[in-house]
């Protein structure tokens, strides 16, 4: 885990500044700085959104009895979509983007359920029931 968090610190600013510089090139400085805030709150706008209709048909499924096991994974795969906006950079607002844009999620949320049912068999995830 160590690893891929240092990875991660050391290579995704390395390709947000090479990103940022070819679309300077392209499209002007002050161009690329405004189209940096508009990505982030076009993000904020659209999580904020879809994370109301995720949290609402948590809700319902809840109240019907069954298990918000897609709708948890949509409203985690829409955070880190969030979060992704957020930060500066037109790699992760591309990321960001497909995981909060709902015909490009449910990969997200297969490959999240994928992982979250490897771990619990291999008692990597506890689940505690009342």
């Amino acid at each position: 885990m160590f690893k891929w968090m240092l990875a991660a610190i050391i290579f995704v600013p390395a390709i947000e500044i090479f990103g940022f510089q070819f679309v300077a090139d392209r499209v002007g400085g002050m161009n690329t700085l405004l189209l940096t805030l508009l990505t982030s709150a076009v993000g904020v706008a659209m999580m904020r959104f879809e994370g109301r209709k995720a949290m609402e048909d948590a809700k319902q499924r809840m109240n019907t009895g069954m298990v918000p096991g897609a709708s948890m994974a949509d409203g985690l795969c829409i955070f880190a979509g969030g979060v992704l906006l957020i930060l500066p950079g037109f790699v992760t607002d591309m990321i960001g983007f497909t995981l909060i844009f709902p015909l490009t999620r449910p990969l997200y949320r297969m490959l999240l359920l994928k992982w979250m049912k490897k771990n619990m068999k291999n008692g990597k995830i506890t689940i505690f029931r009342r």
